[in-house]
C-alpha cells in the first residue's frame, strides 16, 4: 500500500524587518547620518567666523567713525636711533639710512612719476604748549636724498610722495624722525597721552594710523590746549 503524500504548510509570513534608533549615535544604525552635536558645532564655528570678519573690518576702520589703522605688527620703536627723551626732537640723521629698509621707505630721485602726492598736519602739545615738528625730517641735505615721507619746514605738514600706490602710517613717520611713539608713550612721555583726528578724540595706537589727504593729527600729552584743532589751512596746492 503506497504512502500518503502530506501537504506541506503554508509558508511562514516574513516581517519586513524595522530599522532600528541606536540611541548612542542620535541616527539611524547603518545610515550615512551624523549626530546631532556635530551639525551644532559646524553651525557653531561658522558663526565665529563670520563674526571674526566683522570684527576684523570693524578694527580696520578704527575707532574714530571711518579712520584707517594699519594691522602690521612690526615694532618700528627698536630701530636704531629712535629716541625715548622729552622734547625738544631734532632730526636724528646718524641712524637715519639703517631705518629706511625696516620701515619699507625708499629714496625718490625726484617728484616725477608720483602715483601719490598729498599732505597731513601733524600737532603736538605738552602741557598745552605747541612742540615744533621740525623742517627735514626725511630729507637728508648732507647725502642728498629725500624720502617717500618728509617735512620741508617747521609747520608740522607731512608730504607723502610715492611713486606706487600703498599706505603710509604715522609709526613710520615717527620712527624716520627718530621718536619713539606708541599708545603710551610719545618720545619720553608717558602714561598721559591722548590722540585726536579732525578734532574727535580716538583710541589705540597712534602710529598705526594711516596718513590720509589734510588730515588734522593731533597728539595731546598732560594738560591739553585750550582747543583741541580740527582742521588745519593747508597752503594753495598742498
Amino acid at each position: 500500500m503506497a504512502k500518503k503524500v502530506r501537504t506541506p504548510p503554508p509558508p511562514r509570513k516574513v516581517q519586513v524587518p524595522q530599522q532600528r534608533k541606536d540611541s548612542r549615535r542620535g541616527s539611524t544604525a547603518g545610515g550615512p547620518g551624523r549626530p546631532t552635536w556635530v551639525y551644532i558645532a559646524v553651525g557653531a564655528v561658522a558663526a565665529a567666523l563670520v563674526a571674526a570678519a566683522i570684527l576684523g573690518v570693524v578694527l580696520l576702520r578704527g575707532d574714530g567713525g571711518g579712520t584707517k589703522t594699519s594691522t602690521s605688527s612690526t615694532n618700528y620703536n627698536s630701530l636704531p636711533g629712535v629716541r625715548k627723551t622729552k622734547a625738544p626732537w631734532p632730526v636724528d640723521y646718524t641712524y637715519l639710512a639703517d631705518r629706511l629698509a625696516p620701515l619699507g621707505l625708499t629714496t625718490l630721485p625726484g617728484h616725477e612719476g608720483l602715483v601719490r602726492h598729498d599732505h597731513a598736519h601733524l600737532d603736538i602739545f605738552v602741557d598745552g604748549k605747541r612742540v615744533s615738528v621740525p623742517a627735514l625730517v626725511g630729507i637728508n641735505p648732507g647725502a642728498g636724498y629725500l624720502t617717500e615721507l618728509h617735512t620741508h619746514d617747521a609747520r608740522g605738514v607731512l608730504h607723502i610722495e610715492s611713486q606706487k600706490k600703498e599706505d603710509f602710517t604715522l609709526g613710520q613717520f615717527f620712527a624716520e624722525w627718530g621718536v619713539f611713539l606708541d599708545a603710551n608713550c610719545v618720545g619720553g612721555y608717558c602714561g598721559d597721552v591722548k590722540w585726536y583726528l579732525d578734532g574727535k578724540q580716538q583710541t589705540g595706537n597712534p602710529a598705526n594710523l594711516v596718513l590720509e589727504p589734510h588730515q588734522e593729527i593731533a597728539l595731546v600729552i598732560g594738560k591739553p590746549p585750550a582747543k583741541i584743532p580740527a582742521s588745519y589751512g593747508f597752503s594753495p596746492g598742498e
